[in-house]
């Protein structure tokens, strides 16, 4: 697999030319709607392990781009050691070692197109995580309409997750989380009602996603994390969190300082890092997952928390703010498919912010206002991937299901083996 970013004048047929492939192959790759309806700066994903060798590469260039070693290059293609290329030249690329890794998503729709969302991404998924089950002061629990979502869990090998949480759209949670992490008897209860819903459902273990949980509440969460494992494991159920993206141990504000890696990292099974909305909806426009400010958080994570229990978050939707931004005003949240086919309404060119590992753009809609998109592509998805392997983690976490990314699903399996332990 391998990554081509769209120069001016390129065609799909000059580019399937030029990596061997066919063009109906790279179409089904990256999901285009149009094949005849490419960017100046939009990045594809090419199922091809054959590069074409062009005027100026040598096998040290090609060898360090593709992170391999010239010796692998001239074995597998049984080149000379003087190693001399010419331009035309067809060279096969040796498969990089693949790790294997867990792929957790969560997922906001019911119903059967919930279910959808699940089956079509199911190959590349160990975990699916229906959001989410929010939690009443009693120790009741909202009911979910995760009936169709699970059974496609099941139908293709993965493991169900229950996810409960304290906040809404509109509610903090702040109230509730205190009322039930400082009532033993409360948190019983509820505990019995996740356990119930559990084997009802057929759920395998259990997210806990309390946001927004006071500073002065972080011993009262350690010890209600603590009593869930205790309550949780003697049943066979695993217990994981999902955390906010701190850089050190004692970052202040009231979405980091009750979220306590080291307790977290020690008494649960693993935890998600909800590495993304750094471009937040209603903020001013930025990278959702600037990939500098993902390696920051990664580099403390991992002192206070085993790698081999910790998800990077990566969020599947794009953002569209207007200019100039007001504070406050929102964002429009779509899908990345979406996001290339507005590039392409306007006639955008794509940027790549090389800080953020990044793309974006800018465009005047038709009332001649400015906007500015922030979303993902098959090179800001290979850079997380990247830092995956870098910090050796157990995997990778989406969120959410329900934003077409399709060039992100081939591009992760060519870089994992995706553990299915369903």
């Amino acid at each position: 697999m391998q990554i081509h970013v769209v120069q001016r004048g390129e065609n799909l047929y000059t580019i399937a030319q030029r990596y061997g492939v066919r063009v109906a192959q790279i179409v089904a790759a990256n999901g285009l709607p149009n094949p005849n309806q490419l960017l100046v700066g939009q990045a594809l994903v090419i199922p091809s392990n054959v590069y074409v060798v062009r005027p100026g590469d040598t096998v040290w260039s090609i060898a360090q781009r593709f992170g391999t070693t010239p010796q692998a290059l001239l074995q597998l293609n049984r080149l000379p050691a003087t190693g001399i290329l010419y331009a035309g030249q067809a060279l096969r690329l040796p498969e990089p070692p693949k790790p294997a890794i867990d792929v957790n998503a969560f997922t906001v729709q019911f119903g059967q197109s919930g279910a959808q969302a699940v089956r079509e991404v199911g190959p590349y998924l160990t975990y699916v995580s229906p959001f989410a089950y929010r939690i009443q002061a009693t120790g009741g629990l909202e009911p979910v309409d995760d009936a169709a979502t699970l059974q496609a869990a099941q139908q293709n090998r993965i493991v169900p997750m229950m996810a409960i949480t304290n906040f809404t759209a509109t509610e903090a949670g702040t109230a509730l989380a205190s009322a039930v992490l400082n009532d033993v008897s409360v948190q019983e209860t509820l505990l019995t009602n996740v356990v119930n819903t559990m084997r009802e459902k057929g759920y395998r273990g259990l997210n806990i996603d309390f946001e927004n949980v006071s500073p002065s509440d972080k011993e009262a969460y350690n010890a209600f994390l603590q009593r869930a494992v205790d309550r949780l494991h003697p049943e066979g159920y695993f217990v994981s969190s999902s955390l906010a993206p701190k850089t050190s141990a004692n970052q202040p504000g009231l979405l980091y300082e009750a979220h306590d890696y080291p307790a977290h990292g020690r008494i649960l099974d693993f935890v998600v890092l909800m590495t993304y909305e750094w471009g937040y909806r209603l903020g001013p426009p930025q990278a959702i997952s600037p990939i500098d400010q993902i390696a920051r958080v990664l580099e403390y994570a991992v002192t206070a928390i085993p790698r081999n229990k910790i998800f990077m978050g990566f969020q599947v939707y794009a953002r569209d703010w207007l200019l100039p931004h007001v504070q406050g005003q929102q964002a429009e949240t779509f899908s990345m498919s979406e996001a290339l086919r507005r590039a392409i309404q306007y006639g955008a060119v794509i940027q790549y912010d090389t800080t953020a590992q990044s793309p974006y753009y800018r465009y005047t809609d038709a009332q001649g206002r400015q906007h500015e998109v922030w979303f993902e592509d098959a090179r800001s998805a290979q850079a997380k991937f990247d830092l995956v392997k870098r910090y050796n983690l157990r995997g990778i976490s989406y969120w959410v299901l329900g934003y077409p990314f399709p060039e992100n699903w081939p591009l992760l399996a060519a870089n994992f083996t995706i553990r299915k332990r369903a």
